[in-house]
């Protein structure tokens, strides 16, 4: 069998591992049960993928998501990988078909539904028997828990089927079982863990940063038309609108077809045949823009969603944060625009309360309380949710209106002290929503009669509900106010608050009144070859019956652009390419390549001079490449490796791969990395050794020397000898 970074490299064309994928796999390889927590677009399919391919037997993927399933099947089959799935889309002869290719061991990777795990079957002689059973029959190496927070009823996508899943370690006590997730918070987390009943899981929970994914929030007013101007400035480009109702969806998607865009509505009310067909359309490119309820989205794997636009509010962050990371799998930059209304807060109360659960319905209205606040405050986005699920950052990522936006600051002390005033008045027992309809002299029964004759009733009248959440999360966020409680949170007094009152100390507020542009990528490419490049592979992607992503993500596409390659050798450094698909399509997207070259008269020095250039101004526009770029700026900050992997809950080793990466491009040079008196010890090794194979050169420098250290050395040699 392969190692799991030569499956990595020749049958998906990535150079090295992201995240703990490599560590996760490990784990897996040693027979441990192990619990996944990585982002969407993360790479956890390859942590079971790579597994599958590296034993012997089966790997059963339990996944509630059908359109999912053909997708991830058909990208496997075009990998060279043997995978099938069994669901009800398929008719009883390709059912039987599956079957007995289950019984010969010709399947490396099979995808159901939880529910088809506990179903019953034919076996060979034609006695029903249940599935279970069968499987015992056929080598199960692996067994693989895709969406694992649907087990839990404290998730955001419950489902019941999950449940019985806690039978798989019963039935199959010695076969691993790996669970993954992208999004749950820590209560989920334990559910999770709790209901599976692992054996001393292993658990890995990498960053939830996306970090190529530009999150803005803007109040609900003319919404209509600010989501035509920002489509028009994703002209050709695929995007996903999220609103609350079916009939919504309709309206919207009839109304941005009348201005002329590529849209279809997407609900569970639509006919099941239309439904399919608008979804197809969309994944294959024939629609660039889909309306739709939460109803879409679970299993579209679709990596060239340049922006996410909900235009009603989610009903928690964990929604949020899955839909808006239906964006940018590819890695590139992207979009996520939430218009919010607390309009919105009053009308998602009906919808998250739970007959006959009252313990279930006060978490769920605190999810909604909690993006609410999201929207509301004036702290950076990506902070916000990253520490929502557990995870620190500075709060300064220059890719949120939050970040980006030039504020001037007013002076706000006459409005802090009628917001402190109240909280006094009303003697620190009621919450933010309360204390604010006090502040604006609502007529609401659900304002306390004798309240209404407080001096501070109504004096903040002339300020609009959403402005006065804004103010008072300022005011939590600068310390003059806290919320005090879990559940059900009230606003309390600081040691900060008596100054405000008394007059003694100034509070300035913010005024947002310029948004900064952000560049559009790390690196310059060739734009007319992109779209050629675009072309061939739609062709590709109608002859194969395949999703265009399937075939190679634009991503790669970018890469072929930018760095221009003009032999196979040279392709197969472009993320993307592994040896399946550079055998089957590499001399015609090399041929397009060259043909453009000729047509700009570009000669072979001349392309290698633009290659090199683009190498060492921009790192490439990969999703490995983003958190590479993480990497550099807190090593150039002055952080360790060992600081930087703490950071970044990373491995040290991960790290060092990240910087090593910046020798090839001219960014870093070798002896920031290895000291000096290391550089000629290294050297001599790798000539010993006859070539740039790793492990015997270690072995033989001994424990005083690091792989990075190597690597670094090996990659220098390299960028002092183009290929």
């Amino acid at each position: 069998m392969q190692s799991p970074l030569e499956i990595l490299q020749e049958k998906f064309g990535y150079s090295d591992f992201k995240y703990d994928q490599e560590t996760v796999i490990q784990s897996v390889l040693n027979g441990k049960d192990v619990f996944v927590m990585m982002p969407t677009g993360g790479g956890k399919s390859l942590c079971y993928q790579i597994p599958a391919l590296a034993t012997e037997g089966l790997t059963v993927v339990v996944s509630p998501l059908i359109a999912l399933m053909k997708d991830q099947v058909d990208a496997l089959r075009l990998n060279g990988i043997e995978a099938d799935f069994l669901n009800s889309t398929l008719i009883p002869k390709m059912q039987h078909h599956v079957m007995a290719k289950l019984r010969a061991h010709k399947t490396k990777l099979l995808y159901i539904a939880p529910e088809r795990l506990f179903s019953s079957t034919r076996n060979d002689t034609g006695t029903e028997v249940p599935f279970m059973d069968f499987l015992k029959e056929v080598n199960v190496s692996l067994f693989a828990i895709d969406e694992a927070h649907c087990i839990s009823q404290w998730g955001h996508d419950f489902r019941p089927g999950y449940l019985k899943l806690s039978q798989l370690k019963q039935h199959f006590q010695n076969i691993p079982v790996i669970a993954l997730t992208a999004s749950a918070d820590v209560q989920t987390r334990e559910d999770i863990l709790q209901k599976l009943q692992l054996t001393d899981p292993k658990i890995f929970i990498s960053s939830f940063n996306r970090e190529n994914i530009h999150y803005y929030v803007e109040p609900k007013r003319n919404s209509y038309h600010r989501l035509i101007e920002f489509i028009r400035q994703h002209e050709d480009e695929s995007g996903i609108v999220y609103v609350l109702s079916r009939k919504s969806a309709e309206s919207l998607a009839a109304d941005l077809e009348g201005e002329g865009f590529s849209a279809k509505p997407y609900h569970a009310g639509l006919d099941k045949n239309i439904r399919d067909r608008h979804q197809d359309m969309f994944i294959k490119d024939r629609v660039k823009i889909m309306v739709a309820t939460i109803a879409f989205g679970m299993g579209i794997d679709k990596s060239n969603v340049r922006f996410v636009v909900h235009m009603d509010l989610p009903k928690n962050i964990e929604s949020y944060y899955q839909e808006t990371g239906r964006a940018g799998r590819d890695g590139l930059k992207s979009e996520a625009l939430l218009f919010y209304s607390y309009a919105d807060v009053i009308k998602l109360k009906r919808f998250v309360e739970i007959d006959d659960n009252p313990e279930q319905s006060a978490i769920m209205m605190k999810k909604l309380d909690e993006i609410a606040e999201f929207c509301q405050r004036k702290v950076c986005r990506r902070k916000y949710v990253l520490n929502y699920f557990g995870e620190e950052h500075d709060g300064n990522c220059a890719s949120c209106d939050i970040c980006l936006d030039k504020h001037e600051k007013f002076d706000g002390t006459v409005i802090a002290q009628k917001a402190l005033s109240a909280v006094t008045r009303l003697k620190e027992n009621f919450g933010k929503t309360y204390v604010i309809d006090f502040l604006r002299g609502s007529r609401s029964q659900k304002i306390k009669e004798w309240h209404k004759s407080l001096k501070t009733f109504g004096a903040g009248a002339g300020i609009s509900k959403n402005e006065w959440h804004g103010y008072i999360g300022e005011l939590i966020d600068y310390g003059y106010l806290l919320q005090a409680g879990d559940m059900y949170p009230v606003l309390k007094l600081t040691g900060k608050s008596r100054a405000v009152l008394l007059g003694t100390e100034k509070v300035m507020l913010i005024q947002s009144v310029e948004r900064e542009t952000v560049a559009e990528s790390s690196i310059q490419y060739e734009n007319d070859l992109f779209k050629k490049l675009k072309s061939v592979r739609l062709s590709l992607a109608e002859k194969e019956h395949v999703p265009a992503y399937i075939i190679f993500s634009d991503a790669t596409l970018i890469d072929l652009a930018a760095y221009l390659p003009h032999t196979l050798e040279e392709m197969k450094r472009i993320s993307g390419f592994g040896e399946v698909k550079l055998d089957k399509y590499g001399e015609l997207f090399l041929k397009e390549i060259t043909g453009y070259c000729q047509e700009r008269r570009l000669t072979s020095q001349m392309r290698m001079q633009v290659a090199k250039r683009r190498r060492k101004s921009g790192t490439g526009t990969r999703g490995k490449s983003v958190t590479k770029l993480e990497s550099l700026k807190l090593f150039k900050s002055g952080k360790s490796t060992q600081e930087i992997a703490a950071l970044r809950a990373l491995n040290a080793s991960t790290i060092e791969s990240h910087l090593t990466h910046f020798i090839l491009t001219g960014e870093l040079e070798v002896n920031e990395l290895v000291a000096q008196d290391k550089i000629p010890n290294i050297k001599n090794a790798l000539k010993k050794h006859g070539g740039l194979a790793l492990a015997p050169v270690k072995q033989d420098l001994g424990d005083g020397f690091t792989y990075g250290e190597i690597r670094a050395v090996v990659n220098h040699l390299k960028q002092e000898k183009p290929d």
